[in-house]
Parts: structure tokens; C-alpha cells; sequence
């Protein structure tokens, strides 16, 4: 009990020390969207199309790389304005996206969920997500196990996306799982998990890019 009660406490201390970090930087407006996004009762189709989009061009490559260029490419995609209206101009959304954006698999991949959404209608979605939201995202083009938990987040459901900078902060404060970590950051702090992994994952990446950057 005591040995647990101390690893509770140091991640606390950690997480308030990454939270007062992210609230005096530009990413505070990150959170503070995140906090809407967890509040809401449902997502729009514009919204899912759009966050979808983003998880799916973020796998594998940096988000600085992604983030300048994502508006092109939502102009590119009629700024998500359907899924009928993107799956209508398929092939020219994909091309003019590919101008700044070589990864012609993930347009593709974007366009042909918007045709799945376009064919079935977005109430269908919403559906199998309130029946399994995360089996049904992982069933989407370039979901896979780790960016179904990031694509949930980002469309509001409080969860925590294991990725390789918050499992490397619960493996250090011995939590076998991210999902453990946030949740008890969520009990002890009252920030919502989706939350909290937001200001972690910001808090690290900041780390690791100072630590690459050869600074102390």
C-alpha cells in the first residue's frame, strides 16, 4: 500500500508539472478543445470526417509535418463538408491533396471511407459506434490497434491512445497500461482521461524533441 501510494503521488506530481507546462503554451488550446469534444453528446459528420482525416495522415509520420499541410488537404476534401460531396469528387480530392501529401494510400484510404459513409449514411455510423465504437473504427481504412484509441479520443470518447511516449511514462511510474495511468490521474486530479493523455503526450513529445535537439 505504501509503495503504491508513492507511485500515485509521483505520477500526480509528474502529471501537474506537464499540466502547468501545457497551460502556459500554445497546446492549452488543444486541451481545452479536448475538453469540449469529451462533453459533447455526439459528433457531426464534418467533424468525423475531419478528425478521421487527421489520425489516419498523423500514422507514421510527424504531426509538424501533417499540421502544415492539413489545411490544404481539407480544402482538398471540400473541408469535409460530407461524405456524398467528397465521395462525388473522389478522384480529384485525392489528386490535388497529393500535390503536398506523397502518401497517395492514405488520400486513397480517406476517399474510400467517405464512399462507405456517403453509401450507408452518416446515422448508420452513428449507430455501430454506440453499439461498438472501437471495433468499428478499427474497421476503417488505416485504423489499426493503436490509432483506434487516438481516433476515439479525437471524436469524444474518454479514452487514452497507447502510443510510445505515454507507455513509456506508466511504464515508469509502474502501470501496466496508459488506460490504468489516466484513469487514476482522472481519480486523483478530475481531468478526464482523454484529457490527461493529451497534456502527457504534449509534455513528452516537447522531451523528446528537446532531448533530440541535444539540450539539457
Amino acid at each position: 500500500m505504501v509503495e503504491l501510494a508513492a507511485r500515485q503521488s509521483e505520477l500526480v506530481a509528474y502529471y501537474l508539472k506537464a499540466k502547468c507546462w501545457v497551460e502556459g503554451s500554445p497546446f492549452v488550446q488543444e486541451v481545452e478543445y479536448q475538453k469540449r469534444v469529451v462533453s459533447e453528446a455526439a459528433i457531426s459528420e464534418t467533424a468525423f470526417l475531419r478528425e478521421y482525416a487527421w489520425v489516419v495522415l498523423n500514422s507514421g509520420f510527424r504531426e509538424a509535418v501533417v499540421r502544415k499541410h492539413f489545411n490544404f488537404i481539407s480544402l482538398s476534401f471540400c473541408d469535409w463538408e460530407s461524405a456524398e460531396v467528397i465521395s462525388q469528387n473522389r478522384d480529384v480530392c485525392v489528386r490535388c491533396a497529393s500535390s503536398v501529401f506523397g502518401h497517395r494510400g492514405k488520400l486513397q484510404a480517406i476517399g474510400e471511407t467517405a464512399t462507405l459513409i456517403a453509401r450507408n449514411g452518416f446515422e448508420w455510423l452513428q449507430k455501430c459506434l454506440e453499439v461498438d465504437a472501437l471495433s468499428t473504427l478499427r474497421s476503417l481504412r488505416y485504423i489499426g490497434d493503436v490509432t483506434k484509441w487516438h481516433l476515439a479520443k479525437n471524436i469524444g470518447l474518454d479514452v487514452a491512445k497507447p502510443d510510445r511516449h505515454l507507455v513509456r511514462v506508466a511504464e515508469r511510474f509502474g502501470y501496466s497500461d496508459v488506460h490504468r495511468m489516466c484513469r487514476e490521474i482522472n481519480e486523483q486530479c478530475g481531468d478526464p482521461v482523454s484529457v490527461a493523455d493529451l497534456i502527457l503526450w504534449r509534455f513528452e513529445e516537447r522531451s523528446a524533441h528537446t532531448r533530440q535537439q541535444g539540450y539539457s
